[in-house]
């Protein structure tokens, strides 16, 4: 079966007429390009302070404030962080990129920055995409790499923050925020990322419920 991808098309208008850029196969740099330079106004998930587009085949596995686990038809697990906090401040694009990754490209579209580095690991490859304030992360096999990134790109196009709701909700309350183990800005496998601290949250979440599902069936 074709890869549905070759079957997508994104169609730019200028003026009177239209072009139609087809998304690559196997081109990740074209993909981005095609997707990050168009501006969408396009939202189906609403949050406060922020929304975005979930496009078809990506479902959510679990979702809570500004951290949620996507998934998509191959079962990848895509994990999504929002940095309202950095958004608030407008922090710098600090990315440096690196040769000594598979891919490392720092981006800039409709003034709103971010990078994309992919790692190999293990045979498999760890993807960091940072775009607009915004987050994801996700180990995949190589064959796949072109699509995720291309659904990641699909998706973090869209985030749009809301300035009056985050200033209601941060404003001078900044200090309540608790500080994230990672830096937006920065991608380091050697640190903690965080689909390291959402896993663990997650297995520990799981060990919890084990636990209380034994008390149950001991009481």
């Amino acid at each position: 079966m074709k890869k549905l991808i070759v079957l997508l098309s994104i169609v730019i208008l200028f003026g009177s007429g239209c072009t139609i850029q087809r998304l690559s196969n196997d081109d990740i740099s074209r993909n981005i390009d095609i997707l990050m330079s168009n501006k969408v106004s396009l939202y189906n998930v609403y949050y406060d302070g922020y929304k975005y587009y979930l496009p078809k085949g990506i479902s959510f596995v679990d979702r809570e404030d500004y951290n949620a686990i996507l998934k998509d038809e191959k079962n990848y697990r895509y994990y999504l962080y929002v940095d309202a906090i950095s958004y608030y401040h407008k922090i710098n694009n600090s990315y440096q990129e690196s040769k000594d990754f598979y891919y490392s490209k720092k981006i800039d579209y409709n003034k709103k920055t971010g990078y994309i580095q992919i790692e190999e690991i293990d045979s498999k490859y760890f993807i960091q995409f940072v775009y607009h304030y915004s987050k994801m992360e996700a180990y995949v096999a190589k064959d796949d790499l072109t699509d995720v990134v291309t659904n990641m790109a699909t998706i973090l196009r869209t985030i749009h923050f809301n300035d009056v709701v985050l200033e209601s909700l941060i404003g001078e309350n900044i200090l309540d925020y608790k500080e994230e183990d990672f830096t937006l800005f920065k991608a380091d496998s050697s640190k903690e990322s965080f689909l390291d601290v959402v896993e663990r949250e997650e297995t520990d979440r799981y060990k919890k419920d084990l636990e209380d599902e034994k008390i149950e069936l001991d009481y």
